[in-house]
């Protein structure tokens, strides 16, 4: 496997992580976390500074989806969201700017959120095809990453859906993430993203 990622998890996921890190080898990973906050009205140099102590050499993201991963977590003492760091490592990951390039952002969804998450399929008689119903929202994750993943319509007949060419972010179940030559292949379709013509639609500052 040619990328190195960086891995954004909460502490709680510690054991997921740990489990992908077995399966990837330390050589496939950075293993500093952001740990401080950086303060400064200049975000382009706040990202930066991620990249550069943070995340230096990843080419692709990975996400881990858990219990409390989502944008509705609640403040800290400081009136910042309790996942500030979070949103400022997926920031960093969607940045493209000076010295440095965008990360392909993939979001691994842990076992208790697959119910939350992936709600099955209905099928349609206005266009006579499938609709998946996947819950990627506030209640769900970070809007760094939903924002991302819903990111450009296309009109399907019946309704505006995301297909996978209006997707920047992937998104994958742990227990196939885990599968044996499955990280490798879920890994590259993140990377591949940020050559295709959808990682112009990204956006990851000022998202309401």
């Amino acid at each position: 496997m040619g990328h190195k990622c960086f891995i954004c998890f909460k502490k709680e996921d510690e054991k997921f992580r740990d489990k992908i890190w077995d399966i990837l080898g330390e050589e496939h990973i950075t293993g500093k976390s952001l740990d401080r906050w950086i303060d400064s009205e200049d975000i382009n140099y706040v990202m930066q500074k991620i990249r550069e102590e943070y995340m230096n050499n990843t080419s692709v993201t990975l996400f881990l989806i858990g219990e409390h991963s989502s944008e509705n977590e609640g403040l800290d003492e400081e009136g910042r969201s309790n996942n500030a760091f979070i949103k400022r490592e997926l920031q960093a990951t969607l940045y493209d700017g000076k010295g440095f390039r965008r990360s392909g952002l993939l979001g691994i969804v842990l076992p208790s959120m697959y119910n939350k998450i992936y709600g099955g399929h209905y099928y349609c008689q206005q266009c006579n095809s499938n609709h998946n119903y996947v819950h990627i929202n506030p209640n769900t994750t970070i809007k760094e990453f939903s924002a991302n993943y819903y990111l450009k319509p296309i009109d399907h007949g019946c309704k505006k859906v995301y297909d996978e060419d209006g997707r920047f972010c992937v998104l994958v179940r742990y227990d196939d993430f885990i599968q044996p030559g499955n990280a490798e292949k879920y890994i590259e379709q993140a990377f591949q993203k940020t050559q295709e013509d959808i990682s112009n639609y990204v956006h990851w500052r000022d998202l309401k």
